[in-house]
């Protein structure tokens, strides 16, 4: 019998309670809450929350650092066998439950504190990273002007180590190796003494920099502005901002493909380096790239499914989305690399001495490469901007995961919506001004290392801990048929029960047995800035037992029976314990 029609029959087994509704009745759209206007807005939106500064920065270093196109065997089959599943399962939690973070943990109560966990999570990460985003502003602004300020060593920060960009090294008398310790180039100094105004270490804070503040100040009113009315004006404001990146990076791949040289930038990216495949850090590079590109555990995915309308057939989303994502970062690497290659071509430096990944690529090497194009201010006008967009769909669907979690938790807020949103946004403004001093970009780093390095996968592992086992899957599988209206194959409660969280044991265990120190530049911390960042990460790791104990001691009975009790659903979890969904499952049985 066909999903559908299975329905309609239990719709004439709903105790006389409830004889006067249909399924369609019981869980109609809660007008209060909110809906995405179309399943369009929910796509796009998932696509602006997975594709963020990271794909551009991050994954075409780290796939030319380990093994080029052979890194992309490990990371497309962790794609499909982590990556996916994770996704799918977490916006079934949040399309089934029609609630955010905080109130979805309701589905076990004794692991309630993990939604706090997430809470913490995200307010740390959003303080310091609209900061991250408010530097491409700063670059838009300085790129209006008749002649790019990081394209010479004749400015009033620049210092006797700056080097001219095609300035031939051997000219200098020094060799590719020295370049980086001996010379700095001009967007290398602009970048650090223009923009950050950085100081020697991150103790020596320093003042605020005011030029930066006031780019901070200018992203939050336009985050701010982008989700002050929840899903109804974030579903309108993704139709821009999530898709035009995309035209940008075409039109910044065919400039870069037209260039002497961009052809070797590319071969140095995609020549597959098989042995590397033996090499288990790259396996591990390959599933942590994966895990915070698509952004699970940080509660957005959740929160943004948790709008959806209950029968939205979630599944395909849930493969397009991670699918177009990680194409999106092979697809960026080609953009990156190609101009990469016309730098080699035209400094005669090789590309393995230009390559750099994170900040340094996005605010310095690439920056530095856009001087040598013709027309150099309108290519740095469309890479930034796409820098900020590409940023900003992350920042405006972390916040308003926050704020879902506040007005759910809190129903009457919803009314004040607008008023919990500005407050909240003003309170993360006070706390990132901590990052826009002389030392900001130290304390940037520092948290960016920490704060969600291991918390993250902890609260994964324990979503599918729940999911897979305590809930129970064979129960999870019915709750999503029942919503989707269509049967699952066995591979997802293969993939939730056993494979998800063995890829996710992996990524903890070599996460925690990779790490190393921070550092910034080459600069180490002082070891009471090692157990700042370390705090940053227990504070919300430490909710999950915080919660557990405070549950069972709210409880009465022996410890056992107060155990057994914390594992089941509460009666306000989802409709998974209404009469007409039991009915269902019983037929279904």
């Amino acid at each position: 019998m066909k999903m559908k029609e299975i329905g309609r029959a239990v719709e004439g087994r709903v105790p006389p309670g409830n004889s006067q509704s249909t399924l369609e009745d019981k869980w109609k759209d809660d007008s209060e809450r909110g809906n995405w206007g179309s399943k369009t807005e929910f796509i796009l939106s998932c696509l602006g929350y997975a594709i963020g500064i990271g794909n551009v920065w991050r994954f075409p270093y780290l796939c030319y650092r380990n093994g080029g196109g052979a890194f992309l065997v490990p990371y497309l089959l962790i794609l499909a066998l982590c990556g996916i599943p994770l996704f799918f399962m977490e916006t079934t939690l949040g399309q089934f439950a029609s609630t955010s973070c905080v109130t979805l943990f309701r589905i076990c109560p004794l692991f309630k504190g993990t939604g706090f966990a997430i809470l913490i999570v995200n307010v740390i990460c959003t303080v310091y990273y609209n900061v991250i985003i408010s530097y491409p502003i700063y670059f838009l602004v300085m790129s209006l002007r008749s002649r790019l300020p990081w394209e010479d060593c004749d400015h009033e920060w620049n210092t006797d180590k700056c080097l001219k960009i095609g300035t031939k090294l051997d000219e200098m008398g020094n060799s590719t190796q020295n370049h980086s310790t001996l010379w700095k180039t001009p967007a290398d100094e602009f970048f650090h003494h223009k923009i950050l105004q950085i100081s020697d270490g991150i103790e020596s804070p320093g003042t605020i920099v005011w030029e930066l503040l006031l780019c901070n100040v200018a992203s939050w009113i336009i985050v701010f502005l982008c989700i002050m009315n929840g899903v109804k004006s974030v579903g309108k404001v993704v139709y821009f901002t999530a898709t035009f990146p995309f035209v940008i990076l075409l039109v910044l791949f065919v400039r870069g493909i037209t260039l002497p040289g961009a052809w070797e930038g590319i071969r140095f990216y995609i020549s597959p380096q098989w042995d590397q495949l033996l090499n288990i850090k790259v396996w591990a590079d390959a599933a942590v790239q994966i895990f915070y590109s698509l952004g699970p555990g940080w509660g957005g995915i959740v929160n943004m499914a948790s709008y959806n309308r209950f029968h939205n057939n979630n599944k395909w989303d849930s493969i397009f989305v991670p699918t177009v994502n990680c194409g999106t970062s092979i697809f960026a690497g080609f953009v990156v690399f190609s101009v990469l290659g016309f730098m080699s071509h035209k400094t005669g430096v090789p590309v393995s001495t230009v390559a750099t990944g994170g900040p340094g690529l996005a605010f310095v090497t690439y920056p530095e490469a856009i001087t040598m194009l013709p027309l150099p201010q309108l290519w740095a006008v469309l890479f930034f901007f796409m820098l900020y967009l590409l940023g900003m769909d992350s920042l405006f669907v972390q916040i308003e995961a926050l704020i879902s979690s506040v007005t759910d938790a809190y129903p009457k807020l919803r009314k004040h919506k607008q008023c919990v949103t500005g407050l909240s946004c003003f309170i993360m403004f006070l706390g990132s001004l901590f990052c826009v001093t002389n030392g900001g970009m130290y304390v940037v780093q520092l948290l960016d290392w920490y704060a969600a390095s291991t918390s993250v996968i902890l609260i994964c592992i324990v979503e599918i801990l729940i999911v897979g086992w305590i809930y129970d899957c064979t129960a999870f599988i019915r709750d999503l048929e029942f919503m989707i209206e269509e049967k699952l194959h066995v591979w997802w409660k293969v993939s939730w029960k056993y494979t998800t969280p063995s890829i996710l044991m992996f990524i903890f265990v070599t996460t925690v047995a990779f790490n190393s120190p921070v550092t910034y530049n080459g600069l180490k911390y002082p070891d009471w800035a090692l157990l700042v960042g370390w705090f940053a990460a227990v504070a919300s790791m430490i909710c999950i037992p915080i919660g557990v104990v405070h549950t069972l001691a709210k409880s009465r009975g022996t410890l056992i029976q107060r155990f057994r009790k914390s594992l089941l659903p509460s009666s306000s979890w989802g409709p998974a314990l209404e009469a007409d969904h039991i009915a269902w499952k019983q037929y279904t049985a």
